[in-house]
């Protein structure tokens, strides 16, 4: 009876938490949808005519939007980097691949750039021929995080040799606030905030069995999100890694809006692009059916939170309940987890490949006519729906924020589906009654939008140009937080 009340009591605490912030979502949602996308190119547009010049620090929307010189800056910096790991071969998670691409480009720029991880247990920590790249290593703690006393300690020794940082930057909380908290130069990187979270476990409450326990993740999301409220502004700047997430950090986690500036992610876009050789290639190593008219792909972490439960039982049931469907599609699944042992169940529909290398990733995409992500992670931007549609390949991808906003923002690109078996049903059979010709005018609609905000290219130009201007120094006639040139 006791326990019975402390459970009532927790679900009525929680209840009355989640109303507050559903409260803070409502409002903020009306808002974004009022005043985000094409609203805030236009308005910007508006200022230009008016001011001649935007100040980049107040910038509303997307960098991505934005168009910065391709050429070095004439200024050079020196950047510090805190990641807790640094990608080693195909294992890795999208925050290691954005530390990965980011700051190899920076450093290609010319900058200077000190990167603070965890050395490589177990295995040889890579090497990249890039005079301006240097790695400062240190024993993870038991946890798997930088031991902050340590790190802090190399920022020091590095911060007094030579010249000091200009920039230091961490992705999510490699550097903690307890040390940023008093530097003026420190750019956070936020790749999922609890806030966002709290969709995917009401999705994971309403998906549970019977048989499985109940979570009670929903009461200790809430606590998550007010922590996260108190620590945050301690970092001087943030980057929202999608246009939702930039919302939720000025509206929810009440960051001035000029300390908040949203960056999507990018991938490389001399790897990730059509090649139609490349894809047959593909089929015929992997013996993919030359007669099967659709070919579907899904990739990445075979796990429960990345919506392979439900994706395994949608396919098992169009698989027994229609045989033209059966005879006509085929999926291939990249990555590795539980999951993919179930999906060799399912029979020859279905290919499982293991995990690949960024090379075969690429063959991967071509080989296909459509990626399938079915995530109930409602965080950051996925990187692989970016690399679908660089490779000029349309999407299906579940109804989240951070995917609608930013990713799939119309039907002329691809499909949305609700996290329920029936709504999976749905969206495939809709693809495969579109077919194949219908697939390829959405791909190259879906490319387009990747060329003009997803590539390495855009992302790595907007936080060098970001990483000018918190280093700003106009006594020298430097206009680094000025800008004017027409929008995309």
């Amino acid at each position: 009876m006791a326990r019975e009340q402390v459970l009532i009591f927790s679900f009525r605490s929680f209840c009355c938490v989640f109303f507050v912030l559903s409260a803070f979502s409502f409002i903020s949602f009306l808002y974004w949808c009022h005043c985000s996308g094409p609203c805030y190119s236009q308005n910007q547009i508006m200022t230009q005519k008016q001011d001649e010049f935007i100040d980049l620090l107040w910038f509303p929307s997307a960098w991505n939007h934005l168009s910065f010189p391709s050429n070095p800056p004439l200024k050079l910096l020196k950047i510090a980097l805190f990641v807790k790991k640094w990608p080693h071969r195909s294992h890795a998670g999208g925050l290691e691949r954005h530390a990965l691409t980011l700051h190899l480009a920076l450093a290609k720029r010319g900058h200077e750039l000190h990167i603070f991880t965890a050395s490589c247990l177990n295995c040889s920590f890579p090497t990249y021929p890039i005079s301006s790249l240097y790695f400062h290593l240190s024993k993870p703690t038991a946890a798997g995080y930088l031991d902050q006393s340590i790190v802090w300690q190399q920022l020091q020794t590095q911060n007094s040799t030579g010249k000091p940082f200009d920039v230091i930057h961490t992705e999510s909380v490699g550097l903690r606030h307890t040390r940023a908290r008093n530097l003026t130069n420190v750019v956070v990187s936020w790749h999922g905030i609890a806030y966002e979270t709290i969709h995917s476990d009401i999705i994971q409450e309403l998906l549970r069995t019977p048989e499985e326990p109940q979570a009670y993740a929903l009461a200790e999301r809430a606590s998550k999100v007010i922590e996260e409220v108190k620590f945050f502004p301690k970092y001087a700047h943030h980057v929202a890694t999608s246009d939702h997430c930039g919302d939720a950090l000025k509206r929810i986690y009440m960051i001035p809006e000029e300390r908040v500036h949203i960056i999507l992610n990018g991938v490389d876009e001399e790897v990730f692009k059509p090649d139609v050789a490349m894809g047959k290639d593909f089929k015929k190593k992997f013996g993919i059916p030359e007669n099967r008219s659709l070919v579907l792909g899904m990739a990445g972490r075979l796990v429960k939170d990345k919506g392979h439960p439900l994706m395994f039982e949608a396919l098992k049931q169009l698989l027994a309940e229609n045989d033209a469907f059966r005879r006509s599609t085929v999926f291939l699944v990249a990555g590795d987890g539980p999951w993919g042992a179930r999906y060799r169940d399912l029979g020859t529909n279905v290919i499982v490949l293991g995990p690949l290398d960024q090379t075969r990733l690429a063959m991967f995409y071509n080989a296909i006519d459509i990626f399938v992500n079915p995530t109930l992670r409602a965080q950051g931007l996925d990187h692989t729906l970016l690399e679908a549609m660089l490779s000029g390949k349309p999407l299906m991808a579940t109804r989240l924020a951070s995917i609608v906003g930013s990713v799939i923002v119309g039907t002329d690109m691809g499909y949305l589906f609700s996290p329920q078996v029936e709504s999976v049903k749905k969206a495939l059979y809709g693809i495969w009654a579109d077919g194949r010709e219908v697939l390829e005018k959405k791909g190259l609609v879906a490319r387009k939008r990747g060329l003009n905000l997803f590539t390495a290219t855009k992302m790595a130009a907007a936080y060098e140009r970001l990483f000018l201007c918190i280093s700003n120094d106009e006594k020298n006639g430097e206009n680094n937080c000025k800008y004017h040139s027409p929008l995309i």
